[in-house]
């Protein structure tokens, strides 16, 4: 007998298939793909037939924890799915990693994970402080879990609010946007909203909104910035190059792997004297020959930071004796 064909999948995922066919799969599966069907039965187990019901909640039951993570990772998978699993095998390996991993799992779905992810999970969804900003009892759940380190737990109290520095973002919007009337609008609106409200902003909005945020005195709507999928190559460059971000900020642009591909970032990075200098002095082997000429008699960087500066312009030149 041949697999059930996408249409016929599609029509169970959908809840739109015969009865039948419904108890078959929760009987023998119907020749599924396991994860298919695992997904499937997530479904079923809430049919409007109780039948139907009890028998895909048997099913379930019987599904391996793997067949779960590769069903949660895919990325057109169902709430039912992420309902199911982060409410009955959120303590089972790989679970709570996959849910955070997908995008398309809800804020609210997440809170039941929390107490099982480790630390590496929860920085995974300190990634997407969008969704973290969502919902304020997934922050709170994230707060009081036991593997959350001191710095993860400073930055997850910083969505709690603070007072804005209106002067700082009156300056940035300055330089982000030139029409004077189009400024006042957006500072006006950046007042009106809190913690949460601007880093929706931040990662949703527009160039002049990044511009103007990141330079916000909240480190958690800072980080929303750099989380933009709409952040441009020449904004990253442009953060790199400006002394008036704070240093958390500049270590994050330069411990990005795919900013640190754009040389652009990188140069300006390493010319920016606020910097540390526990980072120019990692990112100077990737400096090429005419910029690191020119960095060698750059007043605005460290001493150390010149130094070492010439010190490989020598070994490069005694490579190519």
């Amino acid at each position: 007998m041949e697999s059930l064909s996408p249409e016929v999948v599609e029509q169970l995922r959908q809840d739109r298939a015969p009865r039948e066919r419904k108890i078959a799969v929760c009987a023998t599966g119907a020749h599924m793909d396991p994860v298919d069907r695992a997904e499937v039965l997530t479904v079923l187990a809430h049919d409007h037939d109780e039948v139907v019901a009890t028998r895909a909640q048997e099913a379930l039951l019987a599904i391996s924890t793997d067949v779960f993570v590769q069903a949660i990772k895919r990325p057109e998978a169902l709430p039912a799915l992420f309902t199911y699993t982060a409410r009955n095998l959120a303590d089972k390996p790989g679970i709570g990693e996959a849910l955070v991993q997908n995008k398309n799992c809800p804020a609210g779905i997440l809170v039941h994970v929390v107490q099982h992810l480790s630390t590496v999970g929860i920085q995974s969804l300190l990634e997407d402080l969008s969704r973290i900003s969502d919902s304020l009892a997934l922050a709170t759940a994230l707060e009081h879990s036991s593997s959350v380190t001191a710095d993860q737990k400073n930055l997850l109290r910083e969505l709690h609010g603070g007072t804005i520095d209106e002067a700082a973002l009156a300056e940035a919007a300055a330089e982000a946007e030139p029409d004077i009337h189009r400024r006042q609008t957006l500072l006006q609106q950046i007042a009106k909203m809190n913690v949460s409200q601007r880093v929706q902003f931040a990662v949703k909005g527009g160039s002049e909104a990044r511009r103007t945020l990141i330079r916000d005195s909240n480190k958690v709507v800072q980080r929303a910035v750099l989380q933009s999928p709409r952040l441009t190559d020449q904004e990253v460059e442009a953060f790199a190059a400006m002394a008036n971000l704070t240093d958390e900020i500049l270590r994050l642009i330069a411990a990005n792997r795919v900013f640190r591909k754009n040389y652009t970032v990188v140069r300006n990075l390493i010319n920016n004297p606020k910097l540390p200098l526990d980072v120019s002095l990692h990112l100077l082997p990737m400096i090429n020959i005419v910029d690191l000429k020119k960095l060698t008699v750059n007043k605005n960087v460290p001493e150390t930071l010149r130094t070492s500066a010439v010190k490989l312009q020598r070994q490069r030149a005694d490579f190519k004796k």
